[in-house]
C-alpha cells in the first residue's frame, strides 16, 4: 500500500462511535516518543487561516489533529510539529487568543514550532514590525517552554528548535513570512551553532504549477541566495502560502539535493480541516516516506461521511503522498567511534576474544594470533593447499561497531580447494569447551561485492571433530563437525550443532546474506536452545529443538573454514573481523556493537 497507513484505518475504525457532528472525544492520555528509534516522523500543519476567521471560526478540525497527533506519537514516533504560518485569517486579537486557546492542547505534550504569516501580522513589512498580538501569543515566551527551544531571533519573529530523533540532532529553523538581513544572520549564527541536518520552514518560498513542479518566489530566490544555497546542512525546506501544493529539487552549492516542499490545503474543502502531512524518517531504509490526510475527518464514522468529507480524507496525488530515497550516512556522516580496547569487551565470562589490530600482526603460516580473554586459546596460521600469500591479508576494513579496527581478508575458493585456517592448539581449554550453561558466539563478516566464484557451504567458524566420534548420528552425516557456522550458496547463514546432552542436531538458517556490508553475526544459547542474530535481529529460522551445550571432543577451534571428516577443502572468501565466544547467553545490547542494537 505504499506508504503506510496504517494507523489511518486504524483511526477510522475505531471512530465508529463518533456522530456527524463531531464532538469531543474522550481521547486516551500522550503517548512517548521512542527518541533513539530509526524511524521518526515530523508532523506539518499548513495554513489554518480559515479556521480562525472572524465570527466564522471553528476550532474543532485542529483540535481533532492534535488529538490525533497526541494519541499516535507512540505509534507513528512523532518527533515534533511545525507549523507553517497564517494561523489565523486577519491577524487580530480575537483570532490569534482563539488559535493560542487551540494550540494549549499540545502545549507541553509533543513540541511544535509556529511561525509568522503575512495573514498573522502586517505584511507589508518584515520581521523588525516589532509588537503584534501574533508575538504576544506565539512568541518566545511561549516558545520557551518547549524542551526543544534553542531560542528566538531579537525580534521574537524567528525561531529554532532542536529535536534529538533516530538516535540523531535535527535542527528546526521556523522563519517569518518576510525575513530580515537580520534574522537570515540570526539563522547563520544558529546553524554554525549547531551543525546538525537541518529543517527549514517558512510561509513563503516556492509555488507550484498546476502540474506540482514547484519554483522559487520573490522571497524564496532571496532566501535560497542569502541562506540555504551555502548551507549545506539544510537538506529539507517546507513552506505553505500557495496552492497548489507541489516540489521539487535543487542543487545547493556543494552540489547535494535540497527538497523543496509546499504544503497548503486552505483551499480544499473545510479550509483544509486542520490537514496535515507526516513525513516518516526511515534511517534503516534510508528513506522517507510522505502522506497527507484530514483527521477530523477520520474520526468520523464511515457511514455517516458526507462526500466531501469522504473525499478529503486523505490526499494520494502524486505532491500529497510520495517518498524520496536519501542516504543520511552519506549526506551528514556521523564520527566514526574509536577502536575500544579488549578491556572493554572482555569479561570473567569470555572464554575467547580475537581482534586483528595488534601492532606488528602477523599472518605468515605459524603466526600466533593471540586470545585476549586471558584463557590461553591462541590461534596459529595455517594456508591450505593451493593457497599463496594473498589467500590470507590483515586489512583496515572494519564494522563500524566492531572493537577493533581491522580484520582478516581470506581469498578462500574452489576450483582448486584454497583458503586459510586459524586453529587452537591442541592443548586449548576451548577444545573441550562443553557451554552446558550457555553461550554466545560473535563475529564480524562481510562478504566480497562483487561476489565472484563458487564459494558454496564456505566455513566461517568451527569446532574439529566428527559428530559420529562424538556419539552424535541425528545428523545429516557423521563425519560433519560438531559446531560450525557456514554459508550456502544462495548466502545463507548456516548454524549446526550437535548438542552435548542428547542427539540433537537443530541447524538455523538465515535470510541471504548481502554483499559489501559488513553483517554482526551471533549465536545465543541460554542452556536450553538456540537463536541465531543477524544485525541484532532474530532470522526466522530458528528451530525449537533442544540444544544443550556443544559436543566438543577435544579438537581444535577453526577460524575461516569448517572440516568434513577432519579434512578442510575451500576456505572462507571475504572478511572476518572480532571474534568473541562468552560462556553465558547475551541480549543483544549486549553483544559487540553495544549500543547499535537494543
Amino acid at each position: 500500500m505504499g506508504v503506510e497507513r496504517r494507523n489511518l484505518f486504524k483511526a477510522a475504525a475505531a471512530a465508529t462511535l463518533v456522530t456527524t457532528a463531531a464532538p469531543e472525544v474522550a481521547h486516551a492520555a500522550p503517548a512517548k516518543f521512542d527518541q533513539d528509534d530509526p524511524r521518526f516522523a515530523i508532523a506539518v500543519l499548513p495554513d489554518t487561516q480559515y479556521l480562525f476567521d472572524a465570527d466564522s471560526s471553528d476550532p474543532a478540525p485542529l483540535k481533532e489533529t492534535f488529538s490525533y497527533l497526541l494519541e499516535q506519537r507512540a505509534e507513528d514516533n512523532i518527533a515534533f510539529l511545525t507549523h507553517l504560518g497564517d494561523v489565523t485569517e486577519h491577524g487580530t486579537e480575537q483570532e490569534i487568543v482563539l488559535a493560542g486557546q487551540t494550540f494549549t492542547k499540545i502545549d507541553g505534550k509533543l513540541p511544535y514550532s509556529v511561525l509568522a504569516g503575512n495573514h498573522d501580522i502586517d505584511g507589508s513589512k518584515d520581521d523588525q514590525r516589532g509588537d503584534s498580538p501574533y508575538l504576544r501569543v506565539f512568541g518566545p515566551e511561549r516558545q520557551s517552554k518547549s524542551k526543544t527551544f534553542l531560542g528566538t531571533s531579537k525580534d521574537g519573529y524567528n525561531s529554532a528548535h532542536l529535536i534529538t530523533a533516530a538516535g540523531k540532532k535535527w535542527l528546526i529553523l521556523a522563519l517569518d513570512w518576510r525575513i530580515s538581513d537580520s534574522g537570515i544572520a540570526w539563522a547563520k549564527s544558529i546553524m554554525n551553532q549547531h551543525q546538525n541536518p537541518t529543517v527549514v520552514t517558512t510561509h513563503d518560498l516556492a509555488y507550484a504549477d498546476d502540474a506540482g513542479k514547484a519554483y522559487l518566489s520573490g522571497n524564496g530566490q532571496r532566501l535560497w541566495d542569502n541562506l540555504i544555497k551555502d548551507n549545506d546542512q539544510i537538506f529539507l525546506t517546507l513552506n505553505g502560502h500557495y496552492w497548489p501544493p507541489g516540489r521539487t529539487t535543487l542543487k545547493n552549492a556543494k552540489g547535494n539535493d535540497v527538497h523543496v516542499h509546499i504544503t497548503n490545503y486552505q483551499d480544499r474543502y473545510y479550509g483544509g480541516a486542520g490537514m496535515i502531512r507526516l513525513y516518516r524518517f526511515d534511517l534503516g531504509r534510508n528513506r522517507i516516506d510522505v502522506e497527507t490526510f484530514a483527521p477530523w475527518f477520520l474520526a468520523r464514522d464511515p457511514e455517516k461521511r458526507t462526500p466531501l468529507e469522504s473525499e478529503t480524507i486523505e490526499l494520494t496525488g502524486d505532491v500529497d503522498r510520495f517518498s524520496l530515497e536519501f542516504d543520511f550516512d552519506a549526506r551528514f556522516p556521523e564520527p566514526k567511534p574509536a577502536p575500544r580496547p579488549a578491556a572493554q569487551v572482555v569479561d570473567r565470562h569470555t572464554a575467547a576474544y580475537w581482534r586483528f589490530d595488534q601492532a606488528g600482526q602477523s599472518v605468515a603460516d605459524g603466526a600466533t594470533v593471540r586470545d585476549l580473554s586471558g584463557k590461553g586459546n591462541h590461534l596459529t596460521v595455517r594456508r591450505l593447499a593451493n593457497s599463496t600469500a594473498e589467500t590470507l591479508t590483515v586489512s583496515e576494513e572494519h564494522h563500524v561497531g566492531a572493537p577493533a579496527h581491522a580484520s582478516l581478508r581470506f581469498d578462500g575458493g574452489k576450483g582448486p580447494d584454497r583458503g586459510a585456517i586459524l586453529q587452537t592448539a591442541g592443548n586449548a581449554p576451548l577444545n573441550s569447551a562443553k557451554f552446558l550453561d550457555g553461550y554466545t558466539i560473535e563475529a564480524f563478516v562481510k562478504l566480497p561485492e562483487p561476489f565472484v566464484g563458487d564459494h558454496s557451504w564456505m566455513g566461517i567458524l568451527s569446532w574439529e571433530g566428527r559428530a559420529g566420534d562424538a556419539g552424535k548420528h541425528s545428523g545429516w552425516s557423521d563425519l560433519e563437525p560438531t559446531c560450525s557456522l557456514n554459508i550456502s550458496g544462495e548466502r545463507f547463514l548456516q548454524y549446526v550443532l550437535y548438542s552435548e546432552v542428547g542427539d540433537h542436531n537443530p541447524t538455523h538458517w538465515s535470510h541471504a546474506l548481502p554483499t559489501g556490508v559488513w553483517q554482526h553475526l551471533a549465536v545465543v544459547n541460554d542452556g536450553k536452545r538456540s537463536l541465531v542474530y543477524v544485525n541484532g535481529s532474530k532470522i526466522a529460522r530458528n528451530p525449537t529443538q533442544p540444544a544443550q551445550g556443544i559436543a566438543t571432543v577435544g579438537r581444535p577451534f577453526t577460524l575461516g573454514a569448517t572440516s568434513f571428516d577432519l579434512k578442510y577443502g575451500q576456505g572462507f572468501y571475504g572478511w572476518i573481523g572480532d571474534v568473541r565466544i562468552t560462556a553465558r547467553a547475551l541480549r543483544p545490547a549486549q553483544f559487540l556493537p553495544g549500543g547499535h542494537y537494543r
